[in-house]
C-alpha cells in the first residue's frame, strides 16, 4: 500500500512539472526548401551559328543616254551564311547587356536577269551582287528568366560586297565593294547545360550605297544599295559565371 501511494506521488509530480519544462525547450523550426538554382548569364563565350538570308539590292543609273535616265531597278539574292562570334554579359536581376562581336562568310547572291528580260545599263546587260564575308561589333541586352534569355543586339556592320556588270558586247566588269553598315535584331537564347547555349537569331544589315563611277567595260556610272535580313541558329560555351542557388 505504501509503494502504491508513492508510485501515484510521483505520477503526480510529473504530470505538473511537464508543462514547465516543456516551456525551456527551443522551438522547432522546419529547414528552408532549396529552391533550384537560378542561371547566372555573367561571362565570356565564344561560339558558331549557320543559317540563311536574302538580300534586297536597288540600282539607279542616273548619268544614262536618254531615255534611261534615272533608270532603277531592284532585285533581290538569297543564299547561307555561316561565323563564329565571341562576347561578354553582364547579369543583375533579371537585366543582362554585354558587348559581342562576329566574323561570317557568306553565300547570298543574286541578279536581275530576270527583269525585262535581262538586263540594266543599257538593257541587254546583267547586274549581279553578292555578300562575300563580313564582321559586326555590337551592344546586347535583353531579359533572362532563369536559363531563358530574350535580347536585341545592334551595332556596327562591315561587309564585303562584290558587283559583276556583264554586258553581250563589251564584257565583264566585276568589282569589290567594303562597306561599313549598321545592323540590328534579336533572338531567344537557352542555357542547355552551365555552360552551352543554343540560340535563334534574326539580324538586318544594312550596308548603304556604293557607286561606280567609271566601269571598265564602258558601261554608264551606277550605284547600288543593298539591305540583307538573316536568320541563324547558334551554339555558345560560357565560360565561367557561377550558378547561384536561391532560397
Amino acid at each position: 500500500m505504501k509503494r502504491i501511494l508513492l508510485t501515484s506521488a510521483a505520477l503526480t509530480l510529473l504530470a505538473a512539472a511537464s508543462p514547465a519544462l516543456g516551456a525551456d525547450l527551443p522551438m522547432y523550426t522546419k529547414a528552408p526548401a532549396i529552391v533550384a538554382p537560378a542561371y547566372d548569364w555573367s561571362g565570356f563565350y565564344v561560339g558558331v551559328f549557320g543559317g540563311g538570308g536574302f538580300g534586297n539590292h536597288n540600282l539607279n543609273n542616273a548619268l544614262g543616254p536618254a531615255g534611261f535616265a534615272n533608270y532603277t531597278i531592284n532585285y533581290s539574292s538569297t543564299g547561307g551564311i555561316a561565323g563564329g562570334e565571341l562576347g561578354y554579359n553582364v547579369q543583375s536581376g533579371n537585366i543582362v547587356v554585354g558587348v559581342e562581336a562576329d566574323g561570317f562568310w557568306s553565300g547570298i547572291k543574286g541578279n536581275d536577269v530576270d527583269q525585262f528580260n535581262a538586263g540594266t545599263l543599257p538593257i541587254g546587260s546583267v547586274d549581279a551582287t553578292s555578300l562575300r564575308d563580313g564582321f559586326t561589333l555590337r551592344a546586347r541586352g535583353g531579359i533572362a528568366v532563369d536559363r531563358l534569355l530574350l535580347f536585341f543586339t545592334g551595332g556596327w556592320a562591315y561587309g564585303e560586297l562584290q558587283h559583276t556588270n556583264t554586258d553581250p558586247v563589251f564584257g565583264v566588269d566585276q568589282f569589290n565593294a567594303n562597306r561599313s553598315g549598321l545592323t540590328a535584331g534579336g533572338g531567344i537564347a537557352y542555357a542547355l547545360t552551365d555552360n552551352l547555349i543554343g540560340k535563334f537569331e534574326y539580324r538586318y544589315y544594312d550596308f548603304g550605297r556604293y557607286e561606280r563611277a567609271a566601269p571598265l567595260n564602258g558601261q554608264i556610272p551606277y550605284t547600288v544599295d543593298s539591305t540583307f535580313s538573316v536568320v541563324t541558329l547558334g551554339l555558345d560555351y560560357k565560360f565561367g559565371g557561377p550558378v547561384v542557388a536561391k532560397y
